[in-house]
């Protein structure tokens, strides 16, 4: 893109831009020329595309850019393709701390109230999941949730759900799925100009009745039981902190002990280089308040807590983050030994052991695609979903997606269930080891400069698949055309292998399972962590990974 083509474009977005500020953004860019030309270039590169996880992308002014210009577009996109289906109710709106959240979130509501549609405002930031709920509660046509969840402080998103009546049983309350999202974009592609997009009111905000309500049905989730126990948290300066700490309450567990640097929501996420309790680093201020207070458990949310992540206490007072794998079997387990009805799903890419717990207690089992919008659709009956990225679904007659608030209050009830008896959660993991044996899996993420290299690593792998993975005959799968997805497995391992679908990374997702006793669990453990060392080697080999473009 020349010079020229750039400073037209920029000039432009100047004259339908809403927001002062983001005006004068691109306009001390266009002063900066040439020397600035680069950056221009790539704000105006292209919108950011909105797709079945909505908008996500950097705070900054421009089309490749989240900002109040962009967010109106959406809207407006949004309310006249729900206006396109004749549906009738309200668009419930809600929105995290993060910076630029409650502007669009107001905006977003205005552009509803403009085009005749009733908009309600959650009372102030909150978890994605109180959304979710809100939805279902209300009975609205949609949602839309402001948040970038756990991505750096610079970024923001914005997430559609929809209602029973445009997303069916399975989907009210959840996620948009094609061909919603084709058909959303394409409404907001049409949008011509900002200046010509009617804003109305703000819109009714809602009181804390509908906060209590969710707080109110999460606790009602877990049936009666032991309740004492000693726990650990941090919200990791996200919004779910006071709304898992009335959670708990109501269930009758005692007040968690906060980690106080992370108590409190602030977008800049000082205390950790990424709020994501799966990064190196984030649980740490945890883990030393879990050791500090004794805790028999440790538990972070994510900053919109719709995600759960645990770590527990070895004999030597070490702790242990738990996998996603690892707790998505033990609170599969918790719900199927208290006989909850339907069906348990996960994703092609999670571990294999929620099948084999599935076939050996007789419940229904499905598998999907990577993704929350695919698992809560797995089945009218669902009765748990859970995905290896740390997302849990206990609770789906209340929240059709994942909800770290309830699965803290799961993981919270099965510890304490265990403690009565003098147990701990690890003794439960290391019953499930022994029963179906140790299944150890780890990753393969590879994040690139250029997009293509994905694509050749794919080809790579699709022209001369290995023979062998750990010195056993291999099975080769390839899902295309549906999906972009290879499958290898042997008698003891798999691997799964797909392109990202919110970041320029290649991903293997792999697994080993180990046969284990009670005598022997420590070696038996030892022993699938050394193969599935192996097995992550013998995959960076077999996609010819390219050193220059990307890092393991």
């Amino acid at each position: 893109m020349s010079t020229d083509d750039v400073r037209e474009r920029a000039e432009a977005w100047l004259a339908d831009d809403p927001d002062p500020v983001a005006r004068a953004e691109i306009r001390a860019l266009l002063d900066g020329l040439p020397g600035s030309a680069g950056e221009l270039a790539d704000r105006f590169a292209g919108p950011l595309t909105f797709g079945t996880a909505g908008l996500r992308g950097r705070l900054r002014a421009g089309p490749n850019g989240m900002n109040l210009a962009v967010v109106t577009r959406a809207a407006a996109g949004l309310v006249g393709w729900l206006s396109g289906t004749g549906a009738d109710g309200p668009l419930v709106i809600g929105y995290d701390a993060r910076h630029g959240s409650r502007a669009f979130a107001e905006r977003t509501a205005e552009v509803a109230q403009g085009a005749g549609r009733a908009a309600l405002l959650l009372p102030r930031p909150l978890p994605t999941p109180v959304l979710a709920y809100a939805v279902r509660a209300l009975d609205a046509v949609a949602g839309v949730m402001v948040t970038a969840s756990h991505n750096p402080p610079q970024d923001n998103g914005y997430k559609v759900y929809l209602g029973a009546g445009l997303g069916g049983t399975s989907g009210a309350g959840a996620q948009i799925v094609p061909p919603a999202d084709v058909e959303i974009e394409a409404a907001i592609q049409a949008v011509d100009k900002l200046t010509a997009v009617e804003l109305g009111g703000p819109g009714r905000v809602l009181g804390e009745e509908i906060t209590d309500g969710y707080v109110r049905r999460a606790a009602a989730t877990l049936p009666a039981g032991p309740r004492a126990l000693t726990v650990a948290y941090t919200p990791l300066h996200g919004v779910g902190g006071d709304v898992l700490a009335a959670a708990f309450e109501r269930a009758g567990f005692p007040a968690p002990h906060v980690v106080a640097e992370q108590a409190l929501p602030d977008p800049d996420f000082p205390t950790v280089a990424f709020p994501n309790p799966e990064e190196k680093g984030a649980m740490d201020r945890l883990l030393a308040l879990a050791t500090a207070t004794g805790a028999d458990l440790a538990i972070a949310n994510d900053p919109d807590a719709d995600r759960c992540a645990v770590a527990v206490p070895g004999p030597d007072g070490s702790w242990t983050p738990l996998t996603g794998d690892q707790l998505g079997a033990a609170l599969a387990d918790q719900l199927i030994r208290r006989g909850a009805p339907g069906t348990y799903a996960t994703t092609i890419v999670s571990s294999s052991l929620l099948r084999a717990i599935c076939a050996a207690r007789g419940v229904p089992y499905g598998e999907t695609l990577t993704g929350f919008k695919w698992i809560v659709r797995a089945d009218d009956d669902l009765a748990y979903g859970y995905e290896e990225a740390l997302g849990y679904c206990v609770a789906p007659g209340l929240v059709r997606d994942k909800d770290g608030i309830t699965a803290a209050l799961l993981v919270a009830e099965l510890a304490a269930g265990l403690k009565a008896e003098g147990r701990t959660l690890a003794d439960r993991l290391a019953e499930l080891d022994v029963e179906f044996g140790v299944h150890r899996t780890d990753q393969v993420s590879v994040r690139v400069d250029d997009l293509a290299d994905i694509g050749r690593a794919m080809s790579h792998l699709r022209g001369a698949p290995p023979a062998t993975l750990l010195g056993e005959p291999m099975t080769f799968e390839d899902l295309r055309p549906e999906n972009d997805i290879l499958r290898l497995s042997t008698a003891s391992a798999r691997v799964v292998i797909r392109p990202s679908g919110t970041e320029p990374k290649l991903k293997a997702y792999l697994e080993v399972v180990r046969p284990a006793t009670a005598a022997t669990l420590t070696g038996d453990r030892a022993a699938a962590s050394e193969a599935v060392a192996a097995l992550k080697d013998e995959t960076a080999k077999a996609l010819g990974l390219i050193p220059h473009s990307g890092t393991v």
